[in-house]
Order: C-alpha cells, then structure tokens, then sequence
C-alpha cells in the first residue's frame, strides 16, 4: 500500500507540476528569459538590494528582499498589508504582467529569498510568477548582458488582498503540535537548529517543532545552485512522510529557508494545502507553546559560554 501511495503521490505532483509549468513559471531559465526580453517583457523584481547597481538585466527594477521581511527581531513577520501594497505599486506590480523574481543564486540558501518573495506575491493574487533559477549566478554564466541604469518603475494602482490560504499563523501551528488538527510540520533548517544544538539570534530559546519532520532546504538542490525540476521535486516529496491530504506546514528560522520548501512541495511537486510559517521558530519560540529538542541547563550554559 506504501509504495502504491508513494507512486499515486508522484503521478498526481508530477502531472499538476507538468499542468503548472504550460503557463508562466514557477521557474525560468537565463536563455528563455532573455528571449522575453526582445518582446513583451514580464517584469524583472531583481531582489539582490546593492548589488542591483554593480549590474542588472535589462530592464529589472530594484525590490530589496528587505522590503518583504520584518523587523530585526521578527525578521519573518509579514509586512502589513497596506505598506506591502503601497511598494508593490511602487515597484510598478500589475495582476496582468508575468514577474520574474531575480536572486543573487551563488548558495543554495539564497534561494530562499526568491521564494519568499514569489510567496508574498503568490499570497497577494498575483498568479503569472517565476524564479530565475540559479539567479544571477546563472545568468552570469550564461554571459547575458547586463546594465547599470537604474530603473524607475511607473507606479500602478494594484489593490491587494493578503490571502491565508499559503499562510500559516502560530494559532494554527499550535493546533497541529497539539493534535487538535491533523498536518505533518516540516522543519527546513540544518540538522544543528532541528536538534537544538544552534539558535537564531532572535528566538527566545532553540528548537524545533513538535512532532516536526526536518526536511533540509538543500535536500531540493544537486549540489548546485539550481533547484530541481517538477519531476524531481515530486519524487523527493514522495519519500517524505506526508499526507498530501492534510495539511502540510512548512518553517525554519524565519521563514526564509521554509520558503524553499513550501516552493518545492507546492509550486514544483504539485502538493495540495502546503502553507508556510512566516515567523517560524523566532516567533514559536517566544510564546508559551511547547517545543522539542530544547537544550537542558548544562547544554544551554554550554552555548552561551562558547557564545552560541
């Protein structure tokens, strides 16, 4: 029955990746994007923040990733949602233009920018999204031309409305730990903050979730900076221990390498009613929910002398 699951799970992803990847996005390539550019271009969020200046593909608009996060200690928070609509106008989002989300792509963790941002936009109704997979990096490598005028975007008049439906709150996350709803919790974090042996900065204490799966965020990669394709993506969701029919709640730090794996098991595996935990540990961790894999008192005396 497992392995009729697993291979049922891989055809229904596969097929509604395959179904996705007919329209624009999730992903596009250096070569099909600067073909774009020779006519209708979509418009190119490059999120990279200074770099922006040293060069940028024709005609990308700078939109710093730190925009799209919160304060210094709740970086995950969301950005309420009237000052998110009043810089997506600034940044000239319309609903019926595609967007191409730029990263710098020279770690596997950096992309995790990029997929914030598409789930920010994805969560804002826009629906013609991409990520130029492999960033920056790739494009380089592909050696497209680049530009150093800065572009001023024409302002839109784009009304948003936050959607919930990508988004888990710590209510709901707490309901999961609790077993008042049923869903698997997917911890994207390096295996030192899974087991509690690392924190971040800005959490009151170190752990993770329980009952929490920890699924790597470079578990989606190959050893580069690219992310795997549909296929791929769907038979790694496979081996996990999910239930494609409950719900399904990624997190991490931040909600920044939670945003790799929500991207791979929503937008690439096809997974239904995957959604991701913006505040993540640094905001669990502050509430007086239960956590697993928290440190005892030797251990933690331990990490504050070796100043971790």
């Amino acid at each position: 029955m497992k392995i009729f699951a697993i291979a049922a799970l891989v055809a229904f992803s596969f097929s509604s990746a395959v179904s996705a990847a007919e329209k624009f996005g999730p992903l596009i390539d250096p070569a099909t994007l600067s073909a774009e550019l020779t006519t209708e271009a979509p418009l190119i969020l490059d999120i990279r923040g200074e770099a922006y200046a040293k060069g940028h593909i024709p005609g990308a608009v700078s939109a710093p990733y730190a925009d799209f996060r919160g304060p210094k200690d709740n970086p995950g928070q969301l950005v309420p949602e009237a000052k998110l609509e009043a810089r997506l106008q600034n940044l000239g989002v319309t609903y019926d233009r595609p967007i191409v989300v730029v990263h710098e792509g020279n770690t596997d963790s950096d992309f995790g920018a990029a997929a914030r941002v598409y789930w920010t936009l994805k969560s804002s109704g826009l629906t013609q999204l991409a990520i130029l997979n492999g960033g920056m990096t790739e494009w380089a490598k592909a050696k497209l031309p680049l530009e150093t005028t800065t572009v001023i975007p024409t302002p839109s008049t784009i009304d948003i409305t936050f959607s919930r439906q990508w988004l888990a709150d710590t209510d709901e996350v707490a309901s999961v730990v609790e077993g008042q709803t049923k869903g698997s919790l997917i911890d994207a974090r390096p295996a030192s903050f899974f087991n509690g042996d690392e924190g971040h900065a800005a959490a009151a204490r170190p752990g993770t979730l329980p009952g929490a799966e920890n699924v790597v965020h470079s578990t989606w990669f190959k050893g580069g900076t690219k992310i795997v394709d549909a296929k791929d993506a769907a038979t790694i969701a496979a081996s996990l221990s999910l239930k494609p029919d409950e719900e399904i709640v990624s997190f991490c730090n931040t909600g920044h390498w939670a945003a790799t794996d929500w991207f791979a098991m929503s937008e690439l595996a096809g997974l239904p009613n995957v959604k991701l935990y913006p505040e993540s540990m640094v905001g669990y961790s502050k509430t007086d929910h239960e956590m697993a894999n928290v440190p005892g008192l030797f251990k933690t005396l331990f990490r504050k002398v070796m100043g971790n």
